[in-house]
Formats: C-alpha cells, structure tokens, sequence
C-alpha cells in the first residue's frame, strides 16, 4: 500500500475521533479547536506537497520554506491543544479547593 493511500485512509478514523470528542461534549473546547486544526494541516500540507513536486521536483520534506510554513499548522493545532487540557486542569484544580467536599 502506498503511503498516499495509507495517508487518505487514515482520515476516516481521525474523523470519527473528532466526531465523538465533539459530541462527548466533554473536551475543552481549545483543545477541541487544536484537534480540529490538525485537519488544518493536512489539507494545507496536501496543495504544498503538490506544489513542491510541480514548482520544484522535490518532494515536501526538501523544500524547507514549503515544509516549515505547512507544519507550522501542525505546531499551532499542539499549542492549541496542551493549552486547552492546561486550562481544563487549572480549572478542575480551582474547583477542587472551592469544593471541600
């Protein structure tokens, strides 16, 4: 199997983890906005790679200024996400003290 189709079939079950933690109505929702930006990612890194093989006839990985501009999506969405479970435990560990029962 290529590592393209592997790639694509791959979505279907970051899709369906995304479809329950959104109605799990449970995840912080900055947390929920940086796994939603992972998807960000990907259809930004898919239009890049083309680029890069069509402009430059290399693949993604060795066109550094292409490379880095599409995973800086994919730094931002683990950003997003360690902030949002960092707010949620600061807030648990509030309610906690607030709550002597």
């Amino acid at each position: 199997m290529s590592k393209e189709s592997l790639f694509a079939i791959s979505l279907f079950p970051y899709l369906g983890f995304l479809w329950f933690l959104t109605r799990s109505r449970q995840t912080p929702k900055m947390a929920l906005v940086g796994f939603y930006l992972l998807l960000v990612f990907v259809i930004v890194t898919i239009p890049a790679g083309i680029y890069a093989k069509v402009a430059y006839g290399q693949e993604l990985a060795n066109v550094d200024w292409l490379h880095g501009s599409a995973e800086s999506f994919l730094t931002l969405s683990n950003i997003f996400v360690v902030l949002g479970f960092q707010q949620a435990l600061q807030k648990a560990k509030t309610a906690n003290k607030t709550d002597p029962s």
